[in-house]
């Protein structure tokens, strides 16, 4: 199984930017979906989760301008970002929660997210 992110890049403050998320492989199922940033310097935080039945989740600092949706048929999450800030510039990772015998966890390589003030 892949998770292949994309949708990365610089942005300025206020600006827009959305991300993407490709599962692929031998996939049964999958879980819980969700996107992580961590910023230089700093420990890897959740940024939001999105369950199979679309229930969703954010932390504190994106609530307002952050939209996680998916495509159960694609297996495919999204991650549209409004408003943004400059501490929202980090490499954003996407994980995914897969039942293919047992649920594993997997991650996407990373995507830079730059936004300058």
């Amino acid at each position: 199984v892949q998770l292949q992110a994309c949708g990365g890049g610089l942005v300025q403050a206020g600006g827009s930017l959305r991300l993407s998320c490709v599962a692929s492989g031998r996939i049964v199922s999958v879980r819980v979906m969700g996107w992580y940033r961590q910023a230089p310097g700093k420990q890897r935080e959740l940024v939001a989760t999105i369950s199979s039945s679309g229930s969703t989740d954010y932390v504190d600092s994106v609530k307002g301008r952050f939209t996680i949706s998916r495509d159960n048929a694609k297996n495919t999450v999204l991650l549209q970002m409004n408003s943004l800030e400059p501490e929202d510039t980090a490499v954003y990772y996407c994980n995914a929660k897969i039942w293919s015998g047992s649920v594993y966890t997997y991650w996407g390589q990373g995507t830079q997210v730059t936004v300058s003030s």
